[in-house]
């Protein structure tokens, strides 16, 4: 009996550590991490596109970032897997003095605004300075946000688009964070810049 006491007490713990290998053994490998910066003023829907890209969800009474949140998000380009690590940070001016800190190690970067309200694209000019300071010639994007309320646009996709020239970004899109218009489309756009910036 005492024997088989043992053998039981032996099997339980050689049991246990074998979960234990499992459960802290990485399910899977990456073939790139990308870090991705999210610029733009308070409102424009930079929380709201990470929770659509994310989570598939879209809260209107969403809360303001405070300083930075960071979220991770897979998805695949070619037969590579890809991990993106998306910070939204916050475009409150009392967190401004963080970013030159935040941008360090970012491979890209959008700069958000709202369609609806030309003032939101008004400090794009110094994110766009402190992102090259900082990061070089890392590929940025310029992302109108709120294509859902299309019949109240004050700046049109031309001007958009001037714009993002004007600036020599990568590139300009459009966006709904609340239908998910575009959103999917974007990311991987960005992602496949990145990729091809590596070659």
């Amino acid at each position: 009996m005492k024997l088989f006491l043992k053998l039981n007490k032996y099997w339980n713990k050689l049991i246990s550590r074998k979960k234990r290998k499992v459960i802290f053994k990485p399910p899977f490998t990456y073939d790139h991490t990308f870090k991705i910066l999210l610029l733009g003023p308070p409102g424009v829907g930079k929380r709201n596109l990470i929770q659509r890209y994310c989570y598939e969800v879209f809260d209107p009474m969403d809360k303001l970032t405070i300083g930075v949140d960071v979220h991770v998000k897979t998805l695949e380009i070619d037969g590579k897997r890809i991990k993106l690590q998306i910070w939204d940070v916050a475009g409150e001016e009392r967190f401004k003095f963080l970013l030159p800190s935040y941008i360090l190690g970012a491979n890209a970067v959008m700069i958000i605004f709202d369609i609806t309200k030309f003032k939101s694209i008004d400090q794009m000019n110094d994110w766009i300075q402190i992102v090259r300071e900082k990061a070089g010639n890392i590929p940025i994007m310029l992302i109108g946000n709120k294509l859902d309320l299309e019949d109240s646009r004050e700046l049109k996709k031309e001007e958009g688009i001037e714009i993002a020239k004007e600036y020599n970004l990568s590139s300009y899109r459009e966006i709904s964070t609340k239908t998910g218009q575009n959103v999917e489309k974007t990311f991987k756009s960005l992602t496949e810049y990145v990729m091809n910036n590596l070659m």
